[in-house]
């Protein structure tokens, strides 16, 4: 069954979507309105959206801040291996937690659909608290199937054998007791 035949997602995401670009505006960011439609098809609610420069302190400073106000970001842009590519370096400074299997299985997915090329993504993910931290390339197709193939399974309290949603209530757990 389709996520659209299941229905909104019973337990809602709080979320953020963040665009990382010297190039892309509001009017042209076709990336963070495909995230934006996808998680609010879903059920999530969007808490706040951004668009930021190539600036990896900025980019940092957006992180920290919506990490106490939300559950989830979604950064697209800036994971490639230009100069100007810093939103893996400033994003994996802050993880308390690295995800690995994230931009492990997006790069699988991606090479059915670029082949090679894919090895040029650093699609990464990771807690920075308990904030869950997603970054997918600026590409509205890498956007499309980062959502469509993980982050919508991922955030649906629904998909068995597990999710993230199941997680969140102990990402903060230190002592084994979920506390």
């Amino acid at each position: 069954m389709s996520e659209a035949e299941r229905g909104p997602t019973p337990r809602p995401v709080r979320m953020a979507v963040l665009t990382v670009s010297d190039t892309r505006t509001s009017a042209n960011d076709t990336s963070g309105d495909l995230l934006v439609e996808r998680l609010t098809a879903a059920g999530h609610v969007l808490a706040a959206r951004a668009l930021l420069p190539d600036d990896g302190a900025r980019v940092s400073a957006q992180l920290v801040a919506w990490s106490a106000e939300v559950e989830a970001v979604v950064v697209t842009g800036g994971t490639g291996l230009t100069g100007r590519d810093i939103t893996v370096d400033a994003l994996e400074r802050l993880y308390d937690k690295a995800i690995p299997g994230f931009g492990e299985l997006f790069r699988m997915l991606s090479f059915a659909e670029i082949g090679a090329s894919t090895i040029q993504s650093r699609a990464t993910a990771g807690l920075v608290g308990t904030c869950l931290v997603f970054a997918l390339p600026g590409s509205t197709n890498a956007c499309r199937l980062g959502w469509d193939a993980i982050l919508a399974h991922q955030l649906d309290a629904r998909s068995k054998p597990c999710n993230l949603v199941a997680l969140m209530p102990r990402l903060g757990a230190r002592d084994g007791t979920g506390h």
